[in-house]
């Protein structure tokens, strides 16, 4: 991959984006959709902004270099400069280890002295993160502390996740649908974040301590699929697998031997994983 260096100008004119509080919410909605692009009329409706003044804003974030566009046809799609961005942080930081990268808490991999706290984030908290939570506690060995929790909880686990999941032989007692203030950890907080709708993804949350690396696996809404009951047991079987596959890879990772970037490039990889992938 090529390494971007960036210059004071540049810094500047990056800062200078960012310094405003429309194109700075703009650039955040992209980012937490990263690495995948998305739609003007998402973040649009997501920032509750009318369309002209958020052209305004994309474009002087694009001029500074932090968002690329890409065309499909007719439609446009802005996507995070994921490499200009760390080059910018970067910039920020590269005399405060002076030369030891050791010392900065953002190169260091994370520790494995506990378990390392899990949080997957959905609208509802009934069906996709709630599926997510009982895989990675039970896929995880120990290793992983696995939370979940809705930006709008329905408040019960929809009753066919819950029969999907005691027949996958997993134990459904401990879990409940409950709200993200209802699965805050205080100070401590989390070492992940995953959100599994896009629901969520564009809810214009405060940073969660902890400083947590994040990522979206953003999958369709079970839920919300018309049909037969075997088509809707067969939408929530899809659902379930695409989790367990992303999950499996996820358990898997040297997280103790990767710094932070490395880690982050990972579960991003994740995110574009399609449905039908079993890499």
């Amino acid at each position: 991959m090529e390494q971007i260096n960036i210059d004071s100008p540049s810094a500047t004119r990056a800062f200078a984006a960012l310094g405003h509080a429309g194109r700075l919410s703009t650039f955040r909605m992209i980012m937490r959709f990263a690495p995948r692009p998305v739609r003007p009329s998402e973040l649009a409706e997501a920032l509750g902004m009318k369309p002209n003044t958020l052209s305004g804003y994309l474009s002087e974030l694009q001029q500074a270099g932090l968002i690329a566009v890409e065309r499909d046809g007719r439609a446009l799609y802005y996507k995070a400069a994921l490499q200009t961005c760390d080059a910018l942080v970067g910039y920020l930081v590269n005399d405060c280890c002076r030369g030891r990268p050791e010392i900065c808490l953002n190169a260091l991999p994370l520790s494995g002295d506990r378990p390392f706290r899990v949080l997957f984030l959905c609208s509802g908290n009934s069906a996709r993160s709630i599926m997510a939570e009982a895989l990675l506690s039970d896929l995880g060995a120990g290793r992983f502390e696995a939370v979940s929790a809705g930006t709008a909880p329905n408040g019960e686990i929809h009753p066919q996740a819950r029969a999907l999941l005691e027949r996958e032989g997993h134990d459904t007692l401990g879990l409940w649908s409950k709200s993200l203030s209802q699965a805050q950890r205080g100070e401590e907080g989390y070492d992940f974040v995953f959100t599994v709708c896009d629901r969520a993804a564009q809810e214009d949350c405060d940073p969660l301590p902890g400083q947590p690396l994040s990522a979206h696996w953003g999958l369709p809404d079970p839920v919300k699929v018309e049909g037969t009951e075997a088509e809707r047991a067969l939408a929530f079987a899809r659902t379930y697998d695409a989790l367990r596959r992303r999950i499996e890879i996820f358990t898997a990772l040297p997280i103790e031997k990767l710094d932070r970037m490395s880690l982050q490039a990972k579960i991003d990889d994740l995110s574009v994983m399609k449905e039908d992938d079993h890499g």
